[in-house]
């Protein structure tokens, strides 16, 4: 009796402990983080300085996302690892994205002029890491390996074009 009972105890602690595992690879998404420069300012990463020139008006939200880039990961709902919204200034943002760790990253930015949360097609502004073309043929959504850039333990720095309709 004893031992059954260590062994139910022991088959219990095991499942705890896979538990406990389990957590942490679902909490790699979505994680809304704040505005932060001095992320960046120190030159300890990883992480990324991602400015953006030609934001239209100083009116809206700026959304700015970190996505792996792999095919599973990239602009898929859901997969985004970091997440930093700010009010909209008109001409060129600096935001400062904390990565997780090295390795291939995305950055896909997203002006919602009006602040309602919704795309707006005819209205709203957006940009991807690297400046791939986004034409109606790859519905705003170009390759990982267009958008992808490398990150060490470093600070990198990329600039990406907002680009309206």
């Amino acid at each position: 009796m004893q031992i059954k009972m260590f062994a139910i105890a022991g088959c219990a602690a095991l499942a705890l402990a896979g538990l406990g595992t389990a957590a942490p690879a679902a909490a790699q998404y979505r994680q809304t983080i704040p505005a932060n420069s001095g992320k960046c300012a120190a030159g300890d990463g990883p992480g990324v300085w991602v400015t953006l020139d030609g934001v239209k008006q100083s009116r809206g939200t700026i959304r700015v996302q970190a996505y792996r880039a792999t095919q599973a990961d990239w602009m898929v709902k859901g997969r985004w690892l970091n997440r930093i919204e700010m009010p909209a200034k008109a001409g060129t943002m600096r935001v400062c994205m904390p990565l997780p760790g090295p390795g291939a990253y995305g950055i896909a930015v997203r002006h919602d002029l009006d602040g309602d949360g919704k795309t707006d097609i005819f209205g709203d502004g957006g940009a991807i890491s690297n400046n791939p073309s986004v034409n109606i043929f790859n519905l705003g959504k170009p390759s990982y390996r267009k958008a992808a850039f490398e990150v060490g333990n470093r600070i990198e720095s990329i600039t990406l074009q907002m680009r309206y309709r």
